[in-house]
């Protein structure tokens, strides 16, 4: 974890905390736990946030979403600057990486972000209590009591009328490896001391390939593997197929439908060995290996067999209002059963939980209303039904799609691959789906989930009118695209 001075914000002693009633009390201070616990204090309810480590923020904020974008916006700034000239930037010479640097400014954003988060709670009068939370069973009297424990060990008790689970995930790993400084997981390669020479990348799901995008960047020579089929599997067909072209005119070696049969380490670097779909077996040296194949469930110790929680494969049941099979506990983010793993959907599934223990109208997350973003160059955005879900659910659908090659903006920023496509139902033009590959293509992404919110047709957006000259137009002409009626295409 980065660097940061320890939560210090609101915090309460064992013996006070044992005095005091809350009326909720959160288990982690990730962006599920956190936005639930701000949340809470503005609808008025005495709420605990309840953290094992020193500092608030989770997995997301201190070895996740933000600093991994930090690197990517680096990542992009490395790559204008190799072409300053064509820009009119003259006297630059050769560019030369200053990693510390890089790094430096990494931590320095979590560490704002970090002293952000302790503001907020001390504004919203939130409690931090440090500790590790467990469950004690059901409630008694309608009180539930949580056993903490110290870091120096010392155990004590805090009681709520209600419970929020937001204990967050953790990187799967192979063959029981444990990270080092050449078998790497999300948290390790953020604090590498240098770029490696050479990468292997096994995972192309959004971890993976948005450090092979980052390290490609920076001179790496990346390969990527892939069990599945295509990189960025949760995907439509088509995003994948342009990912996967530009990476390899990139240079990025990727590798789908392929199991990997070992890693060992060499004197040298790591060695991977893997079979692909033809049954060939491959193998390949590099510096280091990052591990991204997904991402478990946090929910062992804390004591849930103790309760009527129902789980699978470890991730909790919950109904519409996050609520588990035992009263009065409820479980958000990324240990929710069939929620992607995204920090805004955890957070939303807090404002929904905390909406619903104080009494308050909320409305309950819709998983086909949720953006999945992926920071590569180039971006993807998408939400929705993709092309085969659409056609598998019985709709009869037409598919519009229109290349940021016809977007004026998109040459004005020198970033002309990648396509809008937007699919609708064939009969009353409603959108089923977005999918884009493109420049700021997680920013426009949100244009889509307020059109669909409200049940935008086609009729409707194509004389809604976009700036110009925006990326927004390739909306605009992808909404008309549908129709065949496109401007620039």
């Amino acid at each position: 974890m980065a660097a940061t001075t320890p939560a210090s914000t609101s915090t309460q002693t064992s013996a006070s905390n044992q005095d005091t009633l809350y009326d909720v009390a959160i288990l982690g201070s990730g962006p599920a736990g956190y936005t639930a616990a701000i949340r809470g204090g503005q609808l008025g309810l005495k709420v605990a946030l309840i953290e094992a480590e020193k500092v608030l923020g989770g997995t997301c904020l201190h070895v996740g979403c933000i600093p991994t974008k930090a690197l990517l916006f680096n990542a992009e700034i490395w790559d204008h600057l190799k072409h300053a000239a064509e820009y009119g930037i003259a006297g630059i010479g050769t560019p030369q990486l200053d990693w510390s640097a890089v790094l430096a400014r990494k931590t320095a954003i979590v560490n704002k972000h970090t002293k952000g988060l302790e503001f907020l709670m001390k504004k919203n009068k939130v409690t931090v209590v440090p500790g590790f939370g467990r469950l004690t069973g059901p409630a008694k009297d309608g009180i539930h009591t949580v056993e903490l424990t110290a870091a120096d060990g010392t155990k004590s008790q805090l009681k709520a009328k209600n419970l929020i689970l937001a204990t967050g995930s953790e990187a799967r790993t192979l063959f029981g490896l444990k990270p080092d400084d050449r078998i790497l997981t999300n948290i390790e390669i953020l604090d590498i001391p240098q770029p490696p020479k050479s990468l292997i990348v096994i995972g192309a799901g959004a971890v993976g390939v948005e450090f092979g995008s980052i390290f490609a960047s920076f001179g790496t020579e990346v390969t990527l593997v892939e069990f599945l089929p295509r990189a960025i599997p949760v995907e439509d067909e088509d995003l994948s197929k342009e990912l996967t072209r530009l990476f390899k005119k990139r240079g990025i070696d990727m590798n789908t439908s392929c199991k990997v049969e070992s890693i060992e380490k060499t004197e040298t670097g790591v060695k991977v060995k893997w079979t692909t779909a033809a049954g060939k077996l491959i193998e390949k040296e590099a510096e280091k290996v990052l591990v991204a194949v997904g991402r478990a469930p946090r929910t062992r110790g804390i004591n849930i067999e103790s309760t009527k929680i129902e789980t699978d494969r470890g991730f909790i049941k919950v109904n519409e209002a996050q609520l588990t099979a035992e009263p009065g506990i409820y479980a958000i983010g990324d240990i929710v059963l069939g929620l992607p793993q995204l920090a805004h959907v955890g957070s939303m599934s807090g404002i929904v939980a905390v909406s619903a223990i104080a009494g308050r109208h909320y409305r309950p997350v819709r998983r086909d209303r949720i953006p999945s973003c992926t920071y590569t160059d180039p971006q993807v955005g998408s939400a929705g039904l993709t092309e085969a879900q659409a056609k598998e659910k019985g709709y009869e659908i037409k598919v519009g799609k229109f290349p940021f090659a016809g977007n004026s903006k998109a040459t004005i920023v020198d970033a002309h691959d990648g396509f809008v496509k937007i699919i609708a139902d064939a009969k009353y033009g409603e959108i089923l789906g977005v999918h884009i590959i493109g420049p700021q293509a997680t920013e426009l992404i949100a244009e889509a989930v307020a059109v669909m919110e409200l049940e935008g047709t086609i009729d409707e957006l194509m004389f809604t009118i976009h700036a110009h000259p925006t990326l927004s137009e390739a909306m605009l002409d992808a909404y008309a695209a549908v129709e065949g009626e496109a401007i620039n295409a």
